[in-house]
């Protein structure tokens, strides 16, 4: 019930009857049944970042930063209900047969909404990139979308990880993350502040790092001045998985086991990712906490019960037949994603291929027959994989286009069979580039190259990137092709920036999900048009940013980077041209006309950045407004593009908020930048204003 009034009543007597043993028995992420009080297991670990993820077949769109790269609120939004009516619809076919397993219940932990702000971070792919603003809105309609609009809670959905979360992995249990004042009410913050107060999210997890000193899990900073205090949050915290146990073992802020419970518990986390809350009795004899202590955490948790009708044989949500996960319709939406997500970077006029004058295409690469690398990480699995090779030769063979495919070099292996000599594909995958009127190079990485600190077993083991090029045996295979292929189409594979040489024309295709092909099919040959946009800055190498450790956002992101990218921030190609011949200012909203003055019909981006005159803005403009729009060749339109509520405020060094009496609004396609109007050859429309 979303009424927290009344499942707050009934949790505080529901606990009341338990004994102390079994309030905190609960407070462990795979909580036991309490037979006598009908209260069932219950597991509370789920992962639902783009997909239903770990417990079988479900529908897997793109990655999250995929999604980011759809800049399309409504989309997000209808994306994340398909997935919580899929999560809803095993729970309620899996718990019917007794199973109430890990990755099997309605408390999900997803959105990732930490800022993408270093592209060596492993971790950066499940998140919305590396703008606030971006991320603000995609979690907070990823939420809605989650959550629902019903009497109950459809699933209780999780920000994480609160907070100033991003990377180095291999040092994420040890790591104090110190972020100034300005730079935490600025970037690490707003999201999470969103996702609160406007998203109402029903649980936030915290980070393994400590921020400024404080463990995130354990912070009175961050738990209970900030997230309970100053944003009113009314629902339950937990913890990330054994975040508790590195207070001693790791950061040595505590000295034992009790102690790191009671920091935790004290403060405000109330469910345990790991075993840490198995010592809460102890903690308890020892003085530390108190029994109310045990009981506050319990009765939230019990609430979030009540409120996603666990309790309740009315719940409108229990009717969702288990048919309703892996439908037609949530394929026709995961393609749709898709095909709006993957960004054409470069273009020379190769795209989009004409079939009616190509009778061979080669498609080569470690990414080319590759289920990994249409998933990305905390994935489900799809009944309905379509590789970038699969889906090319459907659409060929329907075309009469004959294609050759070569895997032409292993992932990151300098060879694909250990008997082999090194290289041992490259002859292939050169003979056939030769012949073929058309060469796609498929390359990149998968989770195993980027990821999660010891998640999947991660090649290099942390999970991030030493640097922002693809492994060695895929840049001796692109120089191969450089020289061999007639035409040369390059599509990358990868959540992170990436800077990858080579090809008349260049596809980010991102972790795209299990209509990857399809998707990449119908883009290059132009059955659709190309609409994804960068959510973050691509770098030409890593020796132009701080160190990986460094947390300040001086040169970092688009917001604040001195340097010039390989591609910005918001940028992104199509088949067609925009032009935005007139906007203005009205309430809080930009009117925009906006003609698609080309002869193929599609999506445009309306991007709108704000310049505020004080000495507290950003380096650059940054983000206060985006809508998509459809648009057939000629056609014009006059779009209404709401903007930030905090469009005229900046962050002063000491963490405050203040209005501008004079700011600038660009109303466009691209960023405001030199670059970026000159490799998109769109100029944005000025709208200055002053208050009077």
């Amino acid at each position: 019930m979303k009424d927290r009034t009344e499942a707050k009543s009934r949790a505080r007597e529901l606990v009341s009857r338990m004994t102390l043993e079994e309030k905190a028995s609960q407070l462990k992420y795979d909580a036991p049944a309490i037979e006598r009080l009908g209260i069932p297991a219950y597991n509370w670990w789920n992962e639902v970042l783009h997909g239903v993820a770990r417990a079988g077949t479900a529908t897997v769109f793109p990655q999250a930063i995929g999604l980011a790269a759809m800049f399309d609120e409504e989309l997000q939004e209808r994306i994340a209900s398909v997935i919580s009516d899929e999560a809803r619809a095993k729970y309620n076919g899996q718990s019917s047969h007794g199973d109430r397993d890990i990755y099997k219940g309605l408390t999900v932990w997803s959105p990732n909404i930490n800022i993408f702000r270093d592209p060596r971070w492993g971790r950066g792919h499940e998140t919305y990139g590396e703008d606030p603003y971006l991320t603000a809105r995609l979690g907070v309609r990823f939420i809605h979308g989650l959550q629902g609009s019903g009497k109950y809670l459809k699933v209780a959905a999780c920000s994480k990880h609160f907070a100033v979360h991003s990377g180095p992995e291999a040092l994420r249990h040890e790591f104090d993350a110190r972020a100034n004042a300005k730079d935490l009410n600025e970037t690490y913050l707003p999201a999470f502040r969103a996702t609160v107060q406007e998203g109402e999210v029903e649980s936030v997890m915290g980070a393994y790092n400590r921020v400024n000193g404080e463990p995130a899990c354990g912070s009175r900073t961050l738990l209970q001045e900030t997230l309970r205090g100053k944003w009113g949050f009314q629902g339950h915290v937990v913890s990330d998985c054994w975040a508790i146990r590195d207070f001693h073992v790791n950061h040595k802020v505590t000295s034992t086991a009790p102690e790191s419970a009671a920091l935790a518990l004290k403060n405000g986390c109330d469910l345990n990712c790991g075993n840490t809350y198995l010592h809460i009795l102890e903690a308890l004899q020892e003085g530390l906490i108190s029994e109310e202590d045990i009981t506050t955490a319990c009765e939230r948790l019990f609430t979030t019960r009540f409120m996603l009708g666990l309790f309740d044989s009315d719940c409108e949500y229990n009717r969702i037949p288990v048919t309703d996960n892996d439908t037609d319709e949530h394929a026709a939406l995961a393609l749709e994603a898709a095909e709006k997500s993957m960004v054409l970077l470069e273009n020379d006029g190769l795209l989009p291929l004409d079939a009616g004058s190509i009778k061979t295409i080669a498609v080569i690469g470690p990414n080319a027959d590759s289920i990994a690398a249409l998933e990305g990480n905390y994935n489900g699995t799809s009944s309905r994989y379509v590789t970038f090779l699969q889906g090319l030769r459907s659409y060929c063979e329907k075309h009469g286009i004959r294609v050759l495919y070569s895997l032409g070099c292993h992932l990151f292996k300098d060879r694909t069979s250990n008997l082999a000599q090194a290289d041992d594909r490259l002859a292939e995958a050169a003979m056939y580039a030769e012949i073929a009127d058309v060469t796609i190079a498929c390359v990149g990485l998968d989770a195993g190259l980027e990821g999660e600190e010891g998640d999947t077993g991660n090649e290099y083991f942390s999970g991030d990137k030493k640097d922002l090029n693809v492994p060695e045996s895929q840049r001796r295979l692109m120089s191969v092709l450089e020289k061999s292929a007639k035409k040369l189409v390059t599509v990358i594979a990868a959540g992170s920036s990436l800077n990858v040489s080579g090809g008349n024309a260049k596809v980010f295709a991102w972790y795209p999900g299990q209509a990857g092909g399809t998707a990449l099919a119908g883009l290059l040959f132009g059955e659709k048009n190309f609409s994804g946009h960068l959510p973050l800055t691509f770098y030409q190498d890593v020796n132009d940013l701080p160190p990986f450790e460094d947390y300040s956002m001086k040169n970092r992101t688009y917001r604040y980077f001195s340097g010039k990218p390989l591609y910005p921030f918001g940028y992104g190609l199509s088949y067609t041209n925009y032009v935005v011949t007139g906007a203005s200012l009205e309430g809080n909203a930009v009117t925009a006309e906006v003609t698609n003055s080309g002869h193929i019909a599609g999506d445009a981006l309306i991007q709108v950045y704000v310049a505020c005159d004080s000495p507290f803005a950003p380096l650059h403009p940054r983000l206060c407004g985006f809508r998509r729009v459809s648009l057939d060749p000629g056609q014009r339109k006059s779009v209404s593009v709401d903007l930030d509520p905090l469009t005229d405020t900046v962050v002063t060094d000491t963490g405050d908020e203040q209005k501008t009496a004079s700011y600038t609004l660009y109303v466009g396609f691209c960023q405001p930048d030199e670059q970026s109007v000159s490799m998109t050859g769109s100029t944005p429309y000025v709208i200055k204003q002053t208050k009077v």
